[in-house]
């Protein structure tokens, strides 16, 4: 199930431990691993490399145990490495599982385009959530030929990015280059209105 990597981001004194009973007695999981259990990924750091393998083995774990069926990645993350969101993005499309994306929190940079990029009416913010986009950043170093090189990359990735947010959101290309240039934050309504989110979610509780 959750790779044991994953437990590296939390003390494991605060992750909760989940007893079921079995025809076999009683069976505990970590909380991570029974959520996996019911289709259910948990985006809730940084984005890097380690992350990102995390979540896509989740991903194909899920798709060889029902094709058909639906995964739900929830996420609360402040954005992280573009290869590493790519990956886990270029594997979210590679499935044939429907994939539902939920905010809690915060999505921001590669959180929120990854947020975008779930299933076209499957795109969800719980109402205090928060997301945010901009451009990629770039701290380029070293000769004048390499920072070029950097420079030069830096901007293929962030004209990559923007045309795949104004494919998911619908917003016209100039418009999208216009809000990413600098730090645009969005409240969850605001974010379904843009096109990234779908709907925001919201449970109205019975009175008694």
């Amino acid at each position: 199930m959750a790779s044991p990597d994953w437990f590296e981001f939390v003390p494991t004194n605060l992750i909760p431990t989940v007893v079921e009973q079995t025809h076999r007695g009683e069976r505990g999981w970590d909380i991570f691993s029974r959520l996996l259990k019911d289709r259910i990924i948990f985006l809730g750091t940084p984005i890097d490399d380690r992350v990102a393998n995390i979540v896509i083995a989740q991903l194909l774990y899920l798709e060889s145990e029902d094709p058909d069926k639906e995964i739900s990645i929830y996420i609360n993350s402040p954005g992280g490495v573009i290869t590493s969101g790519m990956a886990i993005y270029d594997t979210m499309h590679h499935v044939k599982c429907p994939v539902s994306t939920i905010c809690i929190g915060q999505a921001a940079s590669m959180g929120a385009f990854l947020l975008s990029s779930g299933d076209k009416g499957r795109r969800f913010a719980l109402p205090h959530a928060r997301i945010m986009v901009h451009q990629p950043l770039g701290g380029a170093q070293g000769q004048a030929s390499d920072i070029e090189i950097q420079a030069k990359e830096i901007l293929r990735l962030r004209d990559l990015l923007n045309n795949i947010l104004a494919s998911n959101t619908g917003q016209p290309l100039e418009q999208i280059s216009l809000d990413t240039d600098r730090d645009r934050y969005m409240t969850a309504m605001e974010a379904m209105e843009y096109g990234l989110v779908d709907k925001v979610m919201s449970r109205e509780k019975s009175e008694l």
